[in-house]
């Protein structure tokens, strides 16, 4: 396949948006149409010149795009994500994979049985310093991983409530948010085997949680926390320490550390804690930095997105793994409601 590819864009809310203008400063790619309902969608289509379809089918159908890029309400992406597959479009399903397990586990089959790729939109995975500390990690640098601690307070303003679904389950913090950073744990420490966990609405007292603590074991022993909640003014999350995403103004915290027998990682801060020789806690600590290059990991999310349509590139996150994803979220929620231990493997096989 040569040239520029063409890529259909299914919703065109905030996230389908921003693809649409990675879109047009791509070189690798063009916009074939957008598909949305919305009259905020077809006015935005007339403005630009764009081709506007009020059904994804119909785009899929009329333009035949090489590629679609989905950014629907979750709800919407299995359905969609099969229709893709169907024609033989290959598809950037925007995280979660889907709502459910089960719904991914039927997206799966779909990509097996058709061999159509579908890669899933967790872009921190293409963040170059989102990949250093995997790699840190994996080779050592820190010892044997021992425990990990994740951050993730924020305060939403009141009126990013003003959308219904976002008061009602699956709109909340865990599904929406805390997703994010669970694959990033996944991607940088491995499978998460087991997890227990506390949430609240006591904030709100919407019909989905504004806080919850979690308590994670990984498959090779290291154990874990992770604090969430956007209901309080506070620096520690990705989206305010990573400088990712302009939209939101930089602080120079962490908000992951990784801590091993050897030393201690503080993300995205970057600081490397040890001790020079074989000291213990008497002994002075050093702290070094480490240099890490910058990109926007959806721009590099866009380009993988056109390698992997022209078959250069197996897709980074495909549904499959995706889906490991979207159980661990599974499993705290169940582990919310039961106060017991849930595997996400399990929740897996339940659904299979």
């Amino acid at each position: 396949m040569s040239g520029a590819m063409r890529i259909g864009v299914a919703g065109a809310g905030l996230i389908g948006r921003r693809h649409i203008e990675l879109i047009a400063a791509s070189p690798d790619c063009v916009l074939a149409g957008i598909a949305d309902p919305s009259p905020e969608a077809k006015a935005l289509a007339e403005s630009q010149g764009i081709s506007w379809y009020a059904d994804h089918r119909a785009l899929l159908e009329q333009e035949t795009p090489d590629g679609m890029i989905i950014a629907s309400p979750n709800a919407l992406h299995l359905p969609m994500a099969l229709d893709c597959v169907a024609h033989g479009v290959p598809a950037l399903v925007e995280k979660p994979v889907t709502d459910t397990v089960a719904a991914a586990q039927r997206l799966c089959e779909a990509v097996r049985r058709r061999n159509v790729p579908v890669l899933v939109g967790h872009h921190r995975r293409h963040n170059p310093r989102i990949k250093a500390i995997r790699d840190k990690i994996a080779g050592g640098e820190i010892g044997q991983l021992t425990a990990v601690i994740g951050l993730w307070l924020l305060k939403k303003p009141d009126n990013y409530f003003d959308v219904a679904w976002r008061r009602e389950p699956g709109g909340g913090p865990l599904l929406i948010n805390l997703v994010h950073d669970i694959d990033n744990l996944r991607f940088i420490c491995g499978e998460i085997a087991e997890v227990q966990a506390m949430s609240s609405n006591k904030v709100r007292g919407f019909a989905v949680e504004d806080t919850a603590g979690l308590l994670l074991k990984f498959a090779d022993g290291a154990t874990g926390t992770v604090m969430l909640s956007d209901a309080t003014p506070a620096p520690w999350s990705w989206e305010l320490s990573s400088g990712e995403n302009a939209a939101y103004p930089k602080q120079d915290q962490p908000c992951y550390l990784f801590a091993g027998t050897r030393g201690s990682l503080s993300v995205p801060t970057m600081e490397l804690w040890s001790y020079p020789g074989e000291g213990g806690w008497y002994a002075p600590l050093s702290r070094t930095g480490v240099d890490v290059p910058s990109a926007d990991p959806l721009v590099e999310q866009l380009r993988h997105f056109c390698a992997v349509i022209a078959g250069r590139e197996a897709p980074l996150i495909s549904a499959e793994d995706a889906m490991g994803t979207l159980a661990v979220v599974e499993a705290v929620r169940e582990a919310a409601l039961t106060g017991n231990r849930v595997s996400p493997r399990r929740i897996m096989e339940q659904a299979a």
